[in-house]
């Protein structure tokens, strides 16, 4: 059958959607080509943040660029990084002065522009930092650990933000979130495939059976455990179980708690996972301190979740708790 699909050409979808970005919040980002920047950055006195990544993952991560969060997204085709060229552009455009904080996404793909990028910036003499999150946590212990890096990037880049407008220095803040990618974990939980908007190709074959798969990846890559379909409390309790073993979770603890939907997965059943994850943590004396549920780093039309767990102290409570405003994602 053909894709449906509201598009206009296959070889534009990443140009339009931009474009449309720009169009949508004018008083929140400016687009140059694939490079969409924060209105805050004309101003800021500070360290300041970037990122990139492939389309495709809507809302993620243009839809974090503003203030309080991203300064700068450099953006690629359909899941596929930009080029090194385009990220150390949007670095060279990001700097004001006090260092910029480059944010990558664990994959082989992120992790060779990301490379390349840093080596442009060094020989242009910027003064710039990687942190790479991966905070995918081995669910099979017969499969491969993969530490690719999920949705729990998004809480990332509010809290680096947040300590960059405190007015640390570049050191400090990538510090702050090389600690704080040390201490969240997460596990992607698929029940149906989604299909390449340019080709329309499926992720896979899971949406022809009664099965869900732990462990699948940000896009469906598998590697994880295929299971029959369960309740959202029978679900919680493996992934939130696993999560919390591999965080060292006990009673006084306090957490962060991310339900990402997919893309295909109803804010209905997202908010009885959360309450699900809640009650599960409060029986083990786990305090949720805040949190994340919706839409927020999708696969298209994927069926299924991604359960991030951080463990948080005062600092990062401190920083969360400070307004930022994006086109996804807002608070005072």
């Amino acid at each position: 059958m053909k894709m449906k699909k509201f598009i206009n050409a296959p070889e534009t979808i990443t140009d339009e959607e931009l474009v449309g970005l720009g169009l949508a919040y004018p008083d929140i980002v400016d687009v140059d080509g694939h490079l969409v920047i924060s209105k805050d950055l004309k101003d800021a006195d500070r360290v300041t943040i970037v990122t990139y990544g492939g389309s495709g993952h809507e809302p993620a991560q243009a839809g974090f660029v503003g203030k309080g969060m991203l300064d700068v997204q450099a953006v690629g085709d359909i899941f596929a990084a930009p080029n090194p060229k385009l990220v150390f552009d949007a670095m060279k455009l990001a700097d004001k002065g006090h260092g910029v904080l480059l944010l990558t996404l664990n994959y082989a793909g992120d992790q060779l522009a990301g490379k390349q990028a840093m080596k442009l910036a060094q020989k242009a003499g910027l003064n710039v930092r990687q942190v790479v999150t991966g905070e995918e946590i081995q669910f099979d212990p017969n499969g491969e650990d993969n530490k690719r890096g999920l949705a729990g990037a998004v809480a990332l880049y509010h809290i680096a933000a947040a300590a960059a407008r405190e007015g640390k220095s570049l050191d400090e803040v990538a510090e702050i979130a090389e600690r704080y990618a040390k201490n969240m974990a997460s596990i992607t939980v698929k029940s149906t495939d989604a299909t390449h908007p340019q080709n329309g190709m499926s992720f896979g074959d899971l949406g022809e059976t009664d099965l869900m798969e732990i462990g699948a990846g940000q896009h469906g890559e598998g590697g994880g455990v295929r299971v029959p379909m369960k309740s959202s409390r029978e679900t919680v309790a493996t992934v939130a179980e696993a999560l919390c073993r591999n965080l060292e979770l006990k009673a006084g603890d306090r957490a962060f708690v991310m339900i990402n939907g997919c893309g295909a997965t109803t804010m209905m059943e997202m908010l009885v996972l959360f309450k699900d994850t809640v009650e599960f943590l409060k029986e083990r004396g786990v305090e949720v301190a805040a949190s994340m549920v919706g839409e927020i780093l999708t696969v298209q039309e994927a069926g299924g979740f991604q359960m991030n767990i951080a463990k948080w102290d005062d600092e990062f409570i401190r920083l969360w708790n400070t307004p930022c405003h994006t086109p996804a994602y807002s608070k005072e």
